[in-house]
């Protein structure tokens, strides 16, 4: 008896817990990720980024990745960010936009992403630099990524190229490639004319001219050096009577001057003396922007 009581003492010393049943305790929830870790994402959930400097993808290799993708999933994450535009619902991509589709085209119904908070412009960089390295842009499509980081971000080109680890004069002759027509452009981007042949084009003045002759590089493949050739003959055929004569001999200093002027400001530049002391300066620009930045660059001189 006196048993009972102290066990009836005891349970009224522990409180209501003693005589009504608890719940087992809730499981705590899942750790979050550490920062930077790879989290499993609706495939739904995920979107092209309007920023994605990549736009045209092979449909061969594309249909490769899916089949490997079927049979062994999705194993490198693609990189996303917080879609800013749906209240933090959803994910643009920054970098493996093929891999999203592939995998979307093997019926994934997830994948592994790594979230970054990043702010549009280091997305767009990020985004121009992966496909950079992994050699995924037509020359077109990478001329338009240092052209939206130049006019929409108001880098230099010189901060362009340390931002992708080029050379400033890749730059600047990418840019260039902006000039042209675009059915050149075209043939460009899809691997008909390359870079120098395309650089080549450029010297040609008139716009019908340049669409026959790169029309006629194509379907003669002709080599770099051979339409070179050709952009010089035009020249020459509309120098009228001067078109026999040699080219006036440049002195190392004016050369000089010319390659210094051209790396200080990104365009090709012709300096002509024609008498001691006087002569032509010529710089080529392809934008009102770019102009813009000529400016700027000759008014900080």
């Amino acid at each position: 008896m006196q048993k009972t009581a102290d066990t009836q003492k005891r349970a009224l010393g522990r409180g209501l817990s003693a005589l009504i049943p608890q719940a087992a305790p809730a499981a705590p929830p899942p750790a979050a990720p550490p920062k930077g870790g790879v989290l499993k994402l609706a495939i739904e959930s995920i979107h092209r980024d309007t920023l994605q400097p990549r736009r045209h993808f092979d449909e061969t290799k594309l249909h490769e990745l899916t089949e490997s993708i079927k049979a062994q999933g999705l194993l490198q994450p693609i990189l996303v960010r917080k879609n800013p535009n749906k209240g933090g619902d959803g994910y643009l991509i920054i970098a493996g936009e093929r891999r999203w589709r592939a995998s979307q085209a093997a019926g994934l119904k997830e994948i592994p992403a790594i979230v970054r908070e990043v702010t549009e412009a280091e997305s767009f960089e990020l985004a121009l630099v992966e496909n950079l390295q992994r050699a995924d842009l037509n020359p077109i499509e990478e001329a338009d990524g240092y052209k939206r980081l130049v006019e929409e971000f108001k880098l230099t080109q010189e901060q362009v190229a340390q931002k992708v680890g080029k050379e400033r004069s890749t730059v600047a002759n990418a840019l260039r490639l902006l000039a042209l027509p675009p059915d050149v452009k075209a043939m460009v981007a899809d691997g008909s004319l390359s870079m120098g042949h395309a650089r080549a084009l450029l010297g040609v003045p008139r716009l019908p001219e340049l669409q026959n002759l790169a029309k006629q590089v194509t379907e003669k493949k002709l080599s770099v050096r051979d339409t070179e050739r050709l952009v010089q003959q035009g020249k020459s055929a509309k120098g009228g009577k001067d078109a026999g004569k040699p080219a006036p001999k440049v002195s190392p200093q004016v050369k000089a001057l010319t390659e210094e002027l051209q790396r200080r400001l990104g365009t090709k530049v012709r300096l002509s003396e024609k008498s001691p002391g006087k002569g032509t300066l010529e710089v080529d620009f392809f934008s009102y922007d770019d102009l813009d930045r000529l400016l700027k660059l000759l008014r900080k001189e």
